[in-house]
């Protein structure tokens, strides 16, 4: 998820190579932002063989001077279950050049940076080599650790629960009563299932008013919603 309320704006990658890079010292190695994201992308693309690509979200910042970017994925077994790459770097100093990876990630252009993994690098010499290895290592590791495997579990286990409204209403209160929801998310989410936005989510079941929560939440501070969906998630497949 990237989210942009300090100032960004999206943009499109020719605009984000557009972007001048600074000049190197002796303690400063600058990155081009849009070597950073096909950098990344080819990564991806290389060790995700089971995901099909979905598509990327750009922003700048401060005078075009930080950069932020999401690449979105789906697994060939569950398209609509995704994994996300979030990238961030910047030309004034402000940040360390970074990846967050996993099927919750948050960008946003408030510095708040979080997901599964993280991994972060200064400015200095070998800084694209490093997050390059660094990055293959992680996209290996999610892999192999089967934790998607584990997701697309709980996606199937939440879809074979049925839920009555009155199940729903009880889960609602639950998650209201245990601070995951609050009082307007409740509302929102109370909407989302009785009147789904979306055709995939008019099933009467656990994973319906799931998605329904996850909508809810999207109006979460940035730095706290991660947090909040791994609470729900945890609820849900208790």
């Amino acid at each position: 998820m990237m989210i942009l309320h300090c100032g960004g704006r999206q943009v499109s990658f020719s605009e984000l190579a557009d972007v001048k890079l600074p000049e190197e010292t002796e303690t400063y190695t600058p990155v081009a932002f849009s070597d950073l994201v096909t950098n990344a992308k080819t990564i991806a693309d290389d060790l995700l063989k089971d995901y099909e690509y979905l598509g990327s979200e750009y922003a700048l910042a401060a005078k075009d001077q930080r950069m932020f970017a999401v690449l979105k994925y789906a697994h060939e077994s569950a398209d609509d279950m995704s994994v996300a790459l979030g990238i961030r770097s910047s030309h004034d100093k402000s940040m360390s050049n970074g990846y967050c990876f996993g099927s919750s990630i948050t960008v946003c252009d408030n510095l708040i940076f979080a997901g599964d993994f993280v991994i972060m690098r200064k400015h200095t010499k070998n800084v694209f080599d490093s997050l390059r290895d660094q990055l293959i290592k992680t996209v290996y590791n999610f892999q192999s650790d089967g934790k998607f495997q584990n997701i697309i579990e709980d996606k199937n286990k939440m879809q074979e629960t049925d839920m009555s409204n009155k199940k729903a209403y009880e889960f609602l209160g639950y998650l209201f009563g245990n601070k995951v929801l609050k009082a307007r998310q409740l509302t929102t989410a109370l909407n989302c299932w009785n009147k789904p936005p979306y055709e995939e989510f008019k099933d009467k079941n656990m994973w319906s008013l799931y998605n329904a929560c996850t909508e809810a939440l999207k109006s979460t501070p940035p730095n706290r919603i991660i947090q909040q969906h791994i609470k729900l998630h945890n609820l849900a497949t208790a």
